[in-house]
């Protein structure tokens, strides 16, 4: 099969920088429900820029790899072994051409591998078939949405739904409270996939692979087919949104898979996925290894399963007042900012993840960074042919990991802004308050849409931390965020989490009985 390592390879960035149409859809559905002019409104038309320009520019619709996750059947006699080796160098020339983010880090070292291989990754799990061709699907699944996963044993106690049982209503129960969990840290409006029974590791496994059946689809077995119909419904009353700014859309997509379990054990495992659902499939020839056919761009769609949602009747937002700020930043400029205001950056920024943070902690910063910016970004990288760095993709990483640090990082240098995804918590917002800094929303996923807004890579430090924890120095332009966590005790999160609580209450009462 010669031309297998290229068919991967097809597959990869194809899977990175193009979104099938079945997501696609599900996306679009969303923008029309939601109203013009909300905060949703803004972060879902902003995802559709970002999609076409990731399509346009062949580059990653998120900067985020995750670990690539390979699902494979094979005809008997498939060189199994071969076929490993030619996907493991398709991963590693993706990620040198800039299409993956380098990011399998050893465990114990914490030393970036640089080419996503090492020791389980990427993923490649086989299973063999009777048909005479080769199906090989492919998900980066990035690692906000899959801090997000959650796995329930059965009965327990939910917080606003009650005790949920060893049954279909408490099943019921943990579905929706893994959204409500969620919030916007995994980028929602988000999709998930539902693993009944089975025991810690298998539920897990099942979860993961009900991404892999299309957005469109109808459960073959009619108790599930109701069940994900119900979760789509109620889900949605939530409140949640994307980004977790508010709003009518919360899930985009629900696939609930069973298999048996031992007595002692009732699992219910649920793997979360951002509104970046970057899934595809190829059918391959085992003879020579050349693409068949693509799986979900291929298959025909049934229109009768769609169902058009009527943008939902309700006054328009009022208009955000705007920003636009040069770093360094003053106090006064930051405590005239409110929650709900959109701020617009123009100036440098510097990006910082786990590793600079817990650096920071006990060491100085290599650039003054008093009135400055940090981004929780780990953007991709590459040099051109002059040896100068490129922002390949830039979008924000989920803010809530750096929480242990922020507020002593604030008061330290002196940081007047902070930029990532899904808000951060007490600590933070007190030492906001306290030293007269924000927190700005950028919107997850857009990893295109704000690499267009670095106008020049001006240096970097720490790379010995791997290019996703080195701390970039990036100029901006027209960089936009909304502020969620201002300088006066304000947090819209904690407005979202509060409300979306109440309203997930109301479906304690047993539905499936």
């Amino acid at each position: 099969m010669r031309a297998f390592k290229d068919s991967i390879l097809e597959l990869i960035t194809e899977t990175s920088t193009n979104l099938p149409p079945d997501v696609r859809a599900a996306i679009r559905a969303a923008k029309e429900r939601e109203n013009a002019g909300t905060r949703a409104a803004l972060a879902l038309s902003t995802i559709s820029d970002n999609i076409r320009m990731a399509e346009e520019n062949v580059s990653p619709i998120c900067q985020d790899t995750g670990l690539p996750t390979f699902e494979i059947r094979v005809p008997v006699g498939a060189n199994q072994i071969e076929m490993s080796r030619d996907i493991r160098e398709a991963v590693a020339e993706a990620t040198r051409r800039g299409i993956l983010r380098p990011n399998s880090v050893d465990s114990l070292t914490g030393k970036n591998t640089g080419d996503n291989l090492g020791p389980g990754t990427p993923v490649i799990h086989y299973e063999q078939w009777e048909k005479d061709e080769i199906e090989v699907r492919l998900i980066l699944k990035g690692g906000g949405c899959e801090n997000k996963n959650i796995q329930y044993s059965l009965p327990c106690e939910l917080e606003g739904l009650g005790r949920a049982g060893r049954d279909l209503d408490g099943i019921r129960k943990c579905i929706l409270h893994s959204v409500y969990q969620a919030q916007g840290q995994g980028c929602s409006a988000g999709f998930i996939g539902v693993g009944i029974g089975g025991d810690r590791t298998t539920g897990y496994q099942l979860a993961k692979q009900q991404l892999f059946r299309r957005v469109d689809d109808v459960n073959p077995d009619p108790d599930l087919a109701k069940l994900e119909s119900y979760i789509m419904e109620a889900a949605n009353q939530l409140g949640i949104g994307t980004m977790g700014f508010g709003g009518d859309v919360t899930l985009l997509g629900c696939k609930i898979g069973a298999i048996n379990r031992i007595p002692a054990s009732f699992f219910v495992s649920v793997a979360y996925n951002c509104w970046a659902f970057r899934r595809q499939g190829v059918t391959i020839d085992p003879k020579t290894g050349q693409i068949r056919s693509w799986l979900y761009k291929d298959e025909p769609k049934d229109a009768s399963k769609e169902k058009k949602t009527a943008p939902a009747a309700a006054p328009a937002m009022k208009k955000s007042r705007e920003w636009r700020l040069t770093p360094p930043i003053s106090e006064e400029q930051i405590r005239q900012l409110r929650v709900g205001d959109v701020v617009i950056l123009d100036g440098l920024i510097h990006t910082g993840r786990d590793a600079l943070h817990k650096y920071l902690v006990d060491h100085e910063a290599p650039v003054d960074l008093s009135g400055g910016v940090i981004y929780h970004c780990g953007p991709v990288m590459l040099k051109n042919k002059e040896g100068k760095w490129e922002v390949k993709a830039a979008g924000p990483t989920t803010s809530i990991r750096e929480e242990p640090y922020q507020g002593e990082i604030i008061r330290k240098f002196g940081i007047r802004a902070v930029i990532g995804k899904g808000g951060m918590g007490a600590k933070t917002l007190a030492a906001l308050k306290e030293h007269g800094a924000v927190y700005l929303n950028a919107i997850g996923g857009a990893a295109q849409y704000y690499a267009d807004c670095i106008e020049d890579v001006e240096g970097v430090h720490f790379l010995e931390f791997g290019i996703p924890e080195a701390m970039w120095h990036l100029r901006v332009k027209n960089f936009a965020a909304i502020v969620t966590m201002d300088a006066h005790g304000n947090s819209l999160h904690v407005d979202v989490e509060k409300s979306s609580l109440e309203k997930l209450a109301k479906f304690k009462d047993p539905v499936f009985v």
